[in-house]
C-alpha cells in the first residue's frame, strides 16, 4: 500500500490537520493497526494522544482508554468533539441522566472513543456493559501509575491487566507515560500486558524547545518576581514547597503588579481548587502558585513558564513539572532556585517515609541527580538526559550554553570548609561550619570552643553565600556528603580527604548566577518573536484571532486551546490565508475546524491584510501547482544558505524573503520541507 493511498494520513491531515506525523507517532500507530499490543514511553508534548485518537477512527468497534483524572477527560472528549469525532466520558462529574445517555450510545454502536477511570470500569455493572459490545483498542494513560514508583500510585491499575483475558476478546493495548525508569517499565510490562509482551518504544526524552536554566537561592521570592516580569501576559506555573509559600508568594506577586494569580494546594476546599483549575484552563495570562498537588491533569498547551520557588524532590519530579511547559512546541522557560536548606528539607522527607532502606537508598539516588543538576557546570540538558540514559551533544538552549561557566582554583577554600569539618568531628551542618570560618561568635560557637579553632575567622575573605556556595558545590562533586539523621552533619568522603591533604585540585565557579542575564534574555525575545509575528500586520491578526478564540471558547464553554491552538493561530497570521481552501495547510485546521471557524478566519484575515500581503494564498493569483513548481525551483545550494541563516543567524520569515526575492509562503513551505520548522 503506498503512502498515498493509506487512510491512516487521509485522516491526520482532513481530521487532525497535521501534514505528517511527529516522530514515533507513524511506528505505534501502523503496530496498533497490526494488533500488536505496545508501550510507549515519549516526552509531553509529543503527540501521544493521537497514538489512540487516530487508530480509533479506523477500528469498527470501541476504544477504551484508561485515564486517572476527569479533569484530562474533559478536555480530550471536548477537543474530539469540536474535530467531529463522538466521544464521551463516564464518570462521577456527569449527572446520572447523563451517564445512561452514554451507555446507550455505547451498546449502540455509536460512540468511537470513550474516556473512563480504572475504578468505574472495574465496577461489575460497568464492566458488564462492555462484555456486550467490541472492544477495538484499550488505551491505558499515565500507566507509571501501575507501578509502586510511579508519581501517583493507583491500585486500580494493578488489575487492568486482567481486563482483555476477563473480556474474551483480542485487541491491541496501549500503554502510555511520558517518563519511567527501568523498574517502572519492567512492572508496567509484567502488570498491564501479563504473558502478551508489547512492543516497548521510546521517543526520548528530550523537550528542546524548553530553556533550562537554576539559581542558588538568594531572596527567592525577588527572584522568581525578576523572572516573570520578563514573562508578562504569559500562563505560568510556580511550585513552592509548602502550602503556605503558596499562598505567600500569590501575595507577593499580586502586590507587586501581577493580577492573575491563583494558590492552589491540598488544604484548599475542593471547590477552591477546582476553581483555580478552571480559572488557570479556561483563561489566559494566568499564573498558579502550587504544591505538587497541582499535578497530572494539567494539560494546558500555552503554558509559557514553570519555576520552582524550591528545588523540587527529586529529579524526575523535575522533569515532570517542567514538562508542563510548552506542549505546543513553541519556546517555553524553566527557573528553579536552590540551596542547601532544599537539600535538607528533601532529605528529610526521604528519612521520614515509612519505607524499607532499599527504597530510601533509591530516593537519595534521585535527589542526588537533581543536586548534581543544579550545581552542574557542563549543558544541564546533558546532564538532566544523562539520567536517562540519553545522550544529546550541547543543547544552547540552557543557561550554561549561553551565557557560558567560568570555573577558577577554589582548593584552598575547599580545605577551609574540610578542615572546619574535620577539626569539628563530622558533627555540624553547614551553617555551623560557615560560622566558624568567617568568625561569628554565635553561642554554639562558643560553647564548644570552635571559636579557639585555627580556622576560626579564616574565612573572613569571603560573604556567607560565598561559602555557602562552595560547600554546596562540594557535595554536588561528592566530596562531602550530609547525614540527614544528624540535623544534616557533613562528613568527608575519600575524594574530599584528597583535597584536604592536597593531592586533588578543586575547581569552583567564580560567580553564582543569581538572577537571568542579558543574553538570556536577548535570546528569548528573539525567539518568541520569530515565532509569534513576523511584523506588525501579523501581530495585528494575531490578536484579532486570539480573541476570536477566546469568544468562542466561552461559546462553546471549552478552553481557547480546544477551539485552536497558539501555534495554528501563529500560522495564521503569518500566512495570512484569503481563501478557504488554503486553510488546510495550516497545522490544527482538519475539515471540522475548518467548516465551523474557516470563514470567520478569513474574514478576519481579510480585514486586517494589506492587499500586497494577499497574493500567494489567493486562488485567483496563484494555484497549487504554480506554488509547488516555486518551491521547486530551488537549488541544494539555496537550502544551505536558508538552513544557515534561519538557524545561525536567526533571520526572521520576511527578512529570509527579502534576502532570497520570494515571498514569506514559499520560505516557510522550503524550511517545513527541511524539517526546520
Amino acid at each position: 500500500m503506498t503512502v498515498s493511498s493509506r487512510k491512516d494520513i487521509e485522516i491526520l491531515k482532513n481530521i487532525f490537520g497535521f501534514d505528517k506525523y511527529l516522530p514515533h507517532q507513524e511506528k505505534i500507530i501502523l503496530s496498533i493497526l497490526d494488533n500488536k499490543n505496545v508501550l510507549t514511553v515519549m516526552p509531553t508534548g509529543s503527540g501521544k494522544s493521537l497514538l489512540y485518537q487516530l487508530p480509533a477512527l479506523l477500528f469498527d468497534g470501541l476504544t477504551l482508554v484508561i485515564s486517572p483524572l476527569i479533569s484530562l477527560m474533559k478536555d480530550q472528549v471536548d477537543e474530539l468533539n469540536q474535530l467531529g469525532i463522538e466521544a464521551r466520558s463516564l464518570n462521577s462529574s456527569h449527572s446520572p441522566a447523563e451517564n445512561n445517555n452514554t451507555i446507550n450510545l455505547i451498546k449502540n454502536n455509536k460512540l468511537k472513543i470513550l474516556y473512563i477511570a480504572p475504578e468505574r470500569l472495574l465496577q461489575p455493572r460497568t464492566f458488564n456493559i462492555f462484555k456486550q459490545i467490541k472492544i477495538s483498542l484499550m488505551a491505558i494513560d499515565e500507566a507509571h501509575c501501575v507501578s509502586h514508583w510511579g508519581h501517583d500510585f493507583r491500585e486500580e491499575y494493578l488489575e487492568l491487566g486482567q481486563i482483555k483475558p476477563d473480556l474474551n476478546m483480542n485487541f491491541p493495548i496501549l500503554a502510555l507515560t511520558a517518563t519511567a525508569d527501568s523498574r517502572t517499565k519492567t512492572e508496567m510490562v509484567d502488570k498491564l500486558f501479563l504473558s502478551d509482551t508489547p512492543i516497548i518504544i521510546e521517543g526520548g526524552y528530550d523537550r528542546p524547545n524548553i530553556y533550562l536554566s537554576f539559581m542558588p537561592k538568594q531572596k527567592a521570592k525577588n527572584q522568581i518576581l525578576s523572572f516573570i516580569n520578563k514573562h508578562q501576559n504569559s500562563n505560568g506555573i510556580i511550585y513552592c514547597s509548602s502550602r503556605k509559600k503558596t499562598v505567600e508568594l500569590a501575595n507577593f506577586l499580586l502586590d507587586n503588579g501581577h493580577n492573575n494569580v491563583l494558590p492552589y494546594h491540598a488544604g484548599l476546599s475542593n471547590q477552591d481548587r477546582l476553581n483555580a483549575h478552571e480559572i488557570f484552563k479556561n483563561q489566559d495570562d494566568t499564573i498558579i502558585t502550587a504544591t505538587t498537588a497541582f499535578g497530572m491533569g494539567i494539560d494546558k498547551p500555552n503554558v509559557r513558564f514553570v519555576c520552582h520557588l524550591d528545588m523540587p524532590s527529586n529529579i524526575e519530579s523535575y522533569y515532570q513539572e517542567i514538562g508542563r511547559a510548552g506542549r505546543d512546541g513553541l519556546p517555553a522557560d524553566t527557573l528553579t532556585i536552590y540551596g542547601m536548606d532544599d537539600i535538607i528539607l528533601r532529605g528529610n522527607q526521604i528519612e521520614s517515609k515509612d519505607s524499607d532502606q532499599e527504597n530510601k537508598r533509591l530516593e537519595f539516588q534521585r535527589l542526588n541527580a537533581l543536586i548534581s543538576l543544579c550545581d552542574a557546570i557542563r549543558c544541564r540538558r546533558q546532564v538532566l538526559l544523562n539520567y536517562f540514559n540519553e545522550n544529546i551533544e550541547k543543547c544552547n538552549n540552557c543557561d550554561i550554553c549561553i551565557d557560558g561557566i567560568d570555573l577558577i582554583d577554589g582548593t584552598v577554600d575547599a580545605q577551609k570548609i574540610l578542615s572546619a569539618i574535620k577539626r569539628t568531628g563530622e558533627r555540624f551542618g553547614s551553617n555551623h561550619i560557615i560560622n566558624i570560618l568567617i568568625g561569628n561568635e554565635t553561642e554554639n560557637i562558643v560553647k564548644f570552643n570552635h571559636d579557639r579553632l585555627p580556622t576560626f575567622g579564616a574565612g573572613n575573605n569571603l560573604t556567607t553565600p560565598e561559602w555557602r556556595s562552595i560547600i554546596r558545590q562540594l557535595y554536588s562533586a561528592g566530596h562531602i556528603k550530609m547525614e540527614i539523621e544528624k540535623y544534616g552533619a557533613l562528613k568527608i568522603t575519600s575524594s574530599g580527604n584528597e583535597i584536604l591533604y592536597k593531592r586533588l585540585e578543586f575547581l569552583k565557579r567564580e560567580k553564582d548566577i543569581i538572577s537571568p542575564s542579558k543574553k538570556k534574555i536577548t535570546k528569548e525575545k528573539t525567539q518568541l518573536e520569530q515565532n509569534l509575528y513576523e511584523d506588525l500586520e501579523s501581530k495585528v491578526i494575531f490578536d484579532e484571532l486570539k480573541n476570536y478564540r477566546t469568544d468562542k471558547s466561552k461559546e462553546k464553554k471549552v478552553p481557547p486551546y480546544v477551539i485552536f491552538q497558539d501555534k495554528t493561530i501563529i500560522e495564521l497570521s503569518n500566512f495570512k490565508p484569503t481563501h478557504l481552501s488554503k486553510l488546510h495547510k495550516i497545522n490544527g485546521l482538519g475539515t471540522a475546524r475548518v467548516e465551523q471557524y474557516g470563514e470567520d478566519i478569513i474574514k478576519i484575515i481579510t480585514e486586517n491584510s494589506s492587499s500586497e500581503n494577499q497574493n500567494l494564498f489567493q486562488t485567483n493569483t496563484h494555484t497549487e501547482d504554480e506554488y509547488e513548481n516555486h518551491e521547486l525551483q530551488w537549488s541544494a545550494k539555496n537550502d544551505l544558505e536558508l538552513e544557515y541563516l534561519y538557524l545561525e543567524k536567526k533571520l526572521t520569515i520576511n527578512k529570509l524573503s527579502k534576502k532570497f526575492n520570494s515571498n514569506d509562503a514559499v520560505i516557510r513551505g522550503r524550511l517545513k520541507r527541511l524539517d526546520l520548522m
